[in-house]
């Protein structure tokens, strides 16, 4: 009968990538830490009645995000002068628009990009999540973005 592995070791051994989703979410500092320590004495109460061989890292990973979540929620809006400026989608292109294209990507390609672009892993570290090589998973990575912009290329902006 096989066990999950001590809580200590999936601390050790999942912990950096907690942080990275956090760090992604909260930026770097205090409210990082903060979201890592809430997943962490979170999934400490779960764990034991976690399916034995479930994906433990991707488990973690969904509470680091609703806990980064939920101090973004809790935060005060502070005024400023003059609002930064935000990444535009291409004209047209609203948020659905936007899943339906990552839908129409392979299932290698949404999860390639989800870990190198959402997450900040290195190409280098990605094979030990969805296996193959860091060459391969780079290609499909690309593979990925180059479709997303040929579906919502301007006509204009084509050379």
């Amino acid at each position: 009968m096989t066990t999950n592995p001590a809580f200590e070791l999936v601390v050790r051994r999942h912990g950096t990538a907690v942080l990275r989703m956090c760090t992604a979410v909260l930026g770097p500092g205090h409210d990082a830490q903060d979201a890592w320590s809430e997943t962490f004495l979170s999934a400490l109460r779960g764990y034991p009645s976690l399916a034995t061989g479930a994906n433990v890292e991707a488990w973690l990973i969904t509470i680091a995000r609703h806990k980064a979540i939920d101090i973004l929620r809790a935060r005060h809006p502070v005024p400023v002068e003059t609002l930064p400026q935000m990444a535009a989608l291409p004209d047209g292109l609203g948020c659905t628009e936007l899943i339906d294209s990552l839908h129409s990507l392979t299932p290698l390609q949404r999860q390639v990009i989800g870990y190198h672009y959402l997450l900040g892993f290195p190409y280098a570290e990605i094979p030990a999540y969805l296996g193959g090589n860091a060459a391969s998973l780079r290609r499909a990575a690309a593979d990925g973005i180059k479709a997303l912009r040929q579906k919502h290329q301007n006509p204009e902006e084509t050379p």
